[in-house]
């Protein structure tokens, strides 16, 4: 008996996300090289892990507060305290999630309501949209190809309607890599300040910023702000899945609810683990990120030398990298061919909205053995098309 038809429509109406599809479709290649996965290629640090062990052998398997284990939450209010000039109150502002992708959908199930607008600069993740519609919101895409990929003001004012709900600043960004600087978050700021409108501030990549440090609109309009973070890309943690949610007390204390029916808590270990990473490892990033800050700088010699298209990144681990006019090819039949032809992997840019049409993303979360060979590989491509 096939009862597909009695599931709910919105969620048969959206799809796997286009990063995992292609990275599916290709993984099992022999002598594969994939610039795909945003998963950094460092361990997580010992210390962390040790604290991981040490969690499970003292028997901390237990549920913790719904929100969190207190110590955890302190220790996150300090970081971003110490990190961002951002302050909330352990105790009723600060939610430990199952990542950062709970925290996001734990957001929007509690503050978008059927037909609601929410503004998204294009291209982008796609984790948001799929959330965005199962809500009965309406997602708005922002073209931002032509201001290097940064949803400034400019470009927010004439998509703003009686019906806008939230406004999404995934700063440092995936799949662009690019930032918004301090003086442009405080011109968003004051412009929707007292405005029926949140701001949802996904700052996952926050500690991986190469040329200026990280600024959060958070810390410039408070009262409308749900910070995202986590401890993913910071401390190489993709597989413990904690992430933070920082919201004023007012809409915290709902959102919880949300979370607290969802999963009930974060993994207690994990969370020992995390403490010890929010605490000891508060400069672990600094390393990976001195390294991604060279592999940056070598990647992007090496794009510019192929004459390819893109701007040099911010902050992540990311280009962004439009396909040459003169290769006729969509953008995911663009990745399949490289693929088939050169057994090197990226992401097609349709991915990450129609805006990404014309793009690809390449992650430069890897070795430097493993980029060379890869951009060799590309280049030789290249070379053949002309």
């Amino acid at each position: 008996m096939d009862l597909e038809h009695l599931l709910n429509q919105r969620v048969k109406n959206i799809e796997i996300s286009g990063i995992r599809k292609f990275f599916n479709m290709v993984s099992d290649m022999d002598n594969l090289i994939s610039f795909t996965i945003g998963q950094p290629d460092f361990p997580t640090p010992l210390h962390i892990k040790d604290a991981g062990i040490k969690a499970i052998q003292s028997d901390f398997t237990s549920y913790t507060h719904n929100a969190g284990t207190a110590e955890l939450r302190q220790a996150a209010s300090n970081f971003v305290a110490r990190k961002y000039n951002l302050h909330y109150q352990p105790e009723s502002e600060v939610i430990v999630t199952t990542g950062a992708s709970e925290a996001i959908d734990i957001a929007f199930r509690t503050i978008l309501s059927e037909d609601c607008e929410v503004i998204l600069p294009g291209p982008i993740y796609p984790g948001y949209e799929p959330i965005i519609t199962m809500m009965g919101a309406v997602p708005i895409h922002v073209d931002t190809r032509q201001n290097h990929f940064r949803l400034t003001l400019e470009l927010i004012k004439p998509f703003i309607t009686d019906k806008t709900r939230c406004i999404v600043l995934p700063y440092p960004s995936n799949p662009t890599g690019v930032s918004l600087s301090k003086e442009e978050l405080k011109e968003i700021a004051a412009y929707l300040q007292g405005r029926n409108i949140f701001l949802l501030a996904d700052e996952i990549y926050s500690e991986l910023t190469f040329d200026r440090p990280h600024h959060s609109i958070g810390s410039f309009l408070k009262e409308q702000t749900i910070v995202i973070n986590g401890l993913s890309k910071s401390h190489s943690m993709t597989g413990w899945r904690i992430g933070f949610l920082f919201a004023p007390e007012n809409v915290a204390k709902h959102i919880l609810k949300v979370h607290q029916y969802n999963v009930s808590c974060a993994n207690s270990i994990a969370q020992k683990a995390a403490y010890e990473a929010l605490t000891t490892g508060f400069s672990d990033a600094e390393s990976m990120r001195n390294e991604y800050a060279a592999r940056r700088e070598y990647v992007y010699n090496r794009l510019q030398s192929m004459k390819l298209e893109t701007v040099k990144p911010d902050g992540a681990f990311y280009f962004f990298v439009k396909i040459p006019n003169e290769i006729p090819l969509n953008s995911f039949d663009f990745a399949l061919d490289l693929v088939k032809q050169t057994k090197v992997a990226v992401v097609p840019g349709s991915a990450f909205s129609p805006y990404g049409e014309g793009y690809f993303r390449l992650s430069f979360a890897c070795s430097r053995e493993t980029l060379t060979e890869g951009l060799d590989r590309i280049e030789q491509y290249l070379q053949n098309k002309n």
